[in-house]
């Protein structure tokens, strides 16, 4: 089967998985303000990303890769994007590289968003030609990097040997003139994993968690035998921040994704240290479904319900959001203490209070 056709599947068999995981933050739970001091028209979503800066952490983040069909998705979101300054990512180039007569499905993003933050995306087997050929072909801001070991060992035509990867990516940071975004699909990131990109000269990372499209699931999908007990491999979006936050790696700024269905989400996402949050299922179900006004509005309810939480907390901007105290339970909780990761902290953040000061 051709890259084209397959990235098309991919994209009928993520709509019709849909994302039936929890991503675990419903495992995190705030500690309510009841004299919050601030007033809900004085949030501000601004947040730095790196050496952007950014009127809202919402991410559109990769979903479409090389495919004719895909043209218009890209152009729908490339116009959402665009309407609401929200950054941008692209699938998976790599078809286009190879063919160069798909290249217009991705330009077109960059036609409708002229002046956009956009993102280009390849796999880490990529060469530094293919790097600057993906960056160039769309004016890209950064280059994404997607990690996807499962589900290429799961693709019945998927790759099956991932060595250099780390060198290549090392490679990549050091040879591209715009920044590097490396990024997992589904299957989460630990700390071991965030040290060795932080090593490598990576200071994006988007820890790509459980919780949303499963792709391990998209590719039984494709399989003649599935082999279905590897769709619940990986960590949580929850489980990899946690691991980020303790991976002490300064300088490194971090993207949650992974099942994040809703303002709340994204609160959590960013009180557990997150730079900004991306979303990919909801989009693509949003420009299958509805008109631009209609998606217009639904990301404008995500980012009302996302101030509605922080008027709540009494957090006036992220970065008082990160200082809000979260408890956390359930699975997630149980499996940090295996980990070795101090949930009170999290807790504690407003621990004058107890301690009488």
């Amino acid at each position: 089967m051709n890259r084209s056709k397959r990235k098309w599947e991919h994209i009928q068999y993520a709509l019709a998985a849909g994302q039936a995981e929890t991503p675990g933050f419903d495992d995190l739970q705030f500690a309510p303000n009841s004299l919050p001091n601030i007033s809900y028209g004085n949030i501000s979503l601004q947040v730095r990303l790196g050496d952007w800066e950014l009127s809202s952490p919402i991410i559109v983040n990769a979903m479409t890769g090389g495919s004719k069909e895909t043209a218009e998705i890209n152009r729908k979101l490339a116009e959402i994007a665009r309407e609401l300054k929200l950054a941008m990512a692209v699938g998976s180039q790599m078809a286009a590289v190879r063919e160069p007569d798909l290249e217009w499905t991705f330009k077109i993003a960059r036609e409708v968003n002229s002046a956009g933050l956009i993102f280009a995306n390849l796999g880490a087997e990529a060469t530094v030609e293919q790097a600057k050929r993906a960056v160039e072909m769309i004016a890209a801001d950064a280059l994404q990097i997607h990690l996807n070991v499962m589900q290429e060992l799961l693709m019945p035509e998927g790759d099956r040997d991932f060595t250099g990867y780390l060198l290549n990516i090392e490679r990549l940071a050091r040879s591209l003139s715009v920044p590097l975004i490396v990024k997992e699909v589904g299957f989460g990131m630990t700390r071991k994993t965030i040290r060795q990109l932080a090593d490598a000269g990576v200071r994006l990372i988007d820890v790509g968690g459980k919780g949303g499209t499963n792709f391990a699931r998209v590719e039984n999908c494709r399989r003649d035998r599935p082999l279905s007990m590897f769709e619940d491999w990986g960590l949580t979006t929850v489980q990899s921040l946690m691991e980020a936050d303790c991976s002490k790696t300064d300088g490194v700024a971090f993207i949650a994704s992974g099942g994040i269905r809703h303002g709340l989400h994204i609160a959590k996402a960013l009180a557990l240290g997150a730079g900004a949050a991306g979303l990919a299922g909801r989009f693509l179900r949003m420009v299958q479904t509805l008109p631009l006004e209609g998606c217009l509005a639904e990301v404008d309810e995500l980012h009302h319900q996302l101030r509605i939480a922080m008027t709540a907390l009494g957090a006036a901007d992220v970065l008082a959001l990160r200082a809000v105290p979260v408890t956390i339970g359930g699975e997630t909780r149980s499996w940090a203490r295996q980990r070795g990761i101090d949930c009170q902290r999290y807790a504690a953040r407003d621990m004058d209070v107890c301690t009488g000061e």
